[in-house]
C-alpha cells in the first residue's frame, strides 16, 4: 500500500506538530519535520513527496525562496502558510508558480479542501509528466531511426523508402525495436 509523504518545514514546533497531526488525520503516513530550509532543499532533491507545507517566516529566510525552489525542483504539491494579513501579497507572487497559499489561523475543514485539491492536482502533473517523458522517448526514438535511415541512404545507396523498410522488416525478423536496429545501424556505420 502507498503512504504519501510530506514535509512540514516550521521555525515554530508547536505549529509544526499540529499541522503533522493534521496531515496524519487526513491520510499522510509519513510526515517529516524539519525547521532548518538548507536541510528541507536537500531532501526535496534526494526523495519525492506529496506535499511540502512550509509554515512562515523560517529561520533563515522568508520561506518564499524554499517554496519556489521546491516549486521548480520538484512535483510536489506546495502550500505556505502565512499572517493573514500577508496572504493576498504572498498569494499574488506564489500562485504563477503554482504553489497554493494558505492564511492562518488555519481552518481545519478549508485545509481538507486544499489537500483535496493538491491531490487532484499532483494526479493530473503525474499524468503529464508521464505522457511527456513518453513522448520524449518517442522523439528521441525518431531522431536515431532518421539518422540510422540517413547512414543506410548514403553507405548503401537506398532510397528513403527502402531504408524504412530495411529498418522494419529488420526490426520484425529479429525481434527488436526500430530504436535497436538503428542503434546496431549507427554503430556499424559511425565508426
Amino acid at each position: 500500500m502507498y503512504v504519501k509523504k510530506a514535509i512540514v518545514v516550521s521555525k515554530y514546533s508547536n505549529n509544526a506538530e499540529a499541522l503533522k497531526s493534521l496531515l496524519n488525520k487526513e491520510g499522510f503516513g509519513d510526515v517529516l519535520v524539519l525547521e532548518d530550509s538548507t536541510v528541507a532543499k536537500e531532501m526535496v532533491v534526494s526523495d519525492e513527496y506529496d506535499l511540502i507545507v512550509i509554515n512562515v517566516p523560517l529561520e533563515k529566510e522568508t520561506g518564499l525562496e524554499l517554496a519556489t525552489f521546491c516549486g521548480e525542483n520538484t512535483t510536489s504539491s506546495i502550500m505556505v502558510i502565512v499572517q493573514e494579513n500577508k496572504s493576498v501579497e504572498v498569494a499574488q507572487m506564489m500562485t504563477s508558480k503554482g504553489i497554493m497559499v494558505i492564511s492562518k489561523p488555519i481552518n481545519k475543514h478549508l485545509f481538507h479542501h486544499y489537500l483535496m485539491f493538491s491531490e487532484c492536482f499532483k494526479k493530473r502533473m503525474h499524468r503529464v509528466v508521464k505522457e511527456n517523458t513518453k513522448l520524449k522517448s518517442q522523439v528521441e526514438t525518431m531522431k536515431l531511426v532518421n539518422r540510422a535511415k540517413i547512414l543506410l541512404m548514403q553507405n548503401l545507396r537506398m532510397t528513403e523508402s527502402q531504408a524504412h523498410h530495411y529498418l522494419e522488416k529488420q526490426a520484425m525478423d529479429l525481434r527488436k525495436s526500430k530504436y535497436d536496429i538503428a542503434l546496431r545501424i549507427l554503430n556499424t556505420y559511425e565508426n
